[in-house]
């Protein structure tokens, strides 16, 4: 690492003002505050010291990922060769997988950054570091064959309009992954929906790649499959976006956001406490075959748990305050069950019941920050009386 810092130290003065390309600055800071920890120094105001900053924090989500997306490549190689019915190998499938997602990864860093850069060099400050998770968010909630140039507008939007329009990272109301996905959604749904998308070879004939939840809102489901087909969505066996099948891969990352104190396991917690009991409660009428689906299928299929770890923690978009936190997750899971039974022609409901919630976030804060403050109001009038 010595190498580099004597690498950059000896450019520095190139970007520095009155250097040639002072107007490049952020681009040069960005790099060296990815790979070293910044010495900057703060003048005013209130600060608070930890032993990581922003880019470390983001660098521990992108890890937390890695099980999803070793295995989200080892899947893609996996179902396109199950469609085909050839015979493949561990490494077969995982360098196949590889290959598919590669395009995607290069296309959402390239793009998206490209984006950040620009905006940080017209604004005269550093590049945001939130690009770090999202660029790889991005893909893996992405089919595996989505054409690259719509995934390259749909990160355009999510960073343009999604965030930098209301200052950039820590400023944005909507978590911009999710932006991205609702963009291409409804702006190009034959691409983001029905059963031909999910599995890179799906269309070749007598193969279905339909989704335990499409089955479901389809009415094509019968029990002794679905069963079956719930285990293999445990393990994650199935067809569906790059990192969202394996609900063990889920939770290995979860763990890693719990432990390390990055993710909030309150929200975790009571978005899949609030899903299940919203499906139970569904589960009394029966009306269709998602009403009857069982609480607990309800958990491990579509996107409901990688959205409950990855997306709904998002530290800026979701509630700051420790109740706040409860409410959110309750509710996130309330609706994403609810848009599910209640809207067949778009089954999996986790991105719009985040969406929703990130809107609603800011007020449960500040309806329970109010309360507090009404308590204490109240304790000091009771003390000096």
């Amino acid at each position: 690492m010595k190498l580099f810092k004597n690498i950059l130290n000896s450019v520095k003065p190139h970007f520095e003002a009155g250097g040639k390309l002072e107007k490049l600055y952020p681009a040069y800071d960005a790099f060296e505050t990815f790979l070293f920890v910044p010495d900057h120094t703060t003048h005013k105001g209130t600060h608070i010291k930890d032993a990581i900053d922003l880019k470390r924090t983001m660098a521990f989500v992108v890890l937390a990922m890695l099980p999803c997306i070793l295995f989200g490549m080892w899947n893609i190689g996996d179902q396109y060769y199950n469609a085909i019915n050839v015979e493949a190998t561990f490494f077969e499938n995982l360098i196949f997988g590889f290959w598919k997602f590669l395009p995607l990864l290069i296309v959402s860093y390239a793009v998206g950054l490209t984006v950040e850069f620009t905006f940080a060099i017209s604004r005269g400050h550093s590049v945001n570091e939130g690009y770090l998770v999202s660029g790889m968010l991005i893909p893996l909630i992405m089919p595996v064959d989505v054409p690259l140039w719509m995934l390259a507008v749909s990160v355009v939007f999510a960073v343009v309009i999604g965030k930098e329009v209301f200052g950039g990272t820590g400023m944005n109301i909507l978590n911009p992954a999710l932006t991205a996905r609702a963009f291409l959604f409804f702006a190009y749904p034959s691409y983001m929906s029905g059963d031909k998308v999910w599995v890179h070879g799906a269309s070749v004939d007598g193969y279905s790649g339909e989704t335990i939840l499409g089955a479901l809102a389809a009415n094509t489901q019968n029990w002794n499959s679905l069963l079956w087909n719930a285990t293999d969505a445990f393990y994650g066996f199935i067809p569906g976006s790059v990192g969202e099948t394996s609900f063990i891969a889920i939770l290995l990352g979860a763990a890693i956001l719990i432990f390390s104190g990055i993710g909030s396991w309150r929200i975790i917690l009571f978005t899949f406490l609030g899903g299940y009991l919203t499906a139970l409660l569904f589960n009394l009428w029966g009306v269709n075959a998602l009403m009857s689906t069982p609480a607990h299928i309800h958990l491990i299929i579509g996107g409901f748990a990688f959205g409950a770890v990855f997306m709904a923690t998002d530290p800026v978009t979701a509630t700051q305050t420790n109740q706040g936190k409860i409410i959110y997750g309750l509710l996130v899971g309330f609706f994403a069950i609810v848009i599910r039974v209640f809207n067949p022609a778009y089954p999996e409901g986790m991105m719009l019941a985040i969406l929703f919630m990130n809107v609603f976030a800011p007020l449960i804060d500040h309806y329970i920050i109010e309360s507090n403050i009404k308590k204490r109001l109240s304790r000091t009038k009771i003390a000096t009386s």
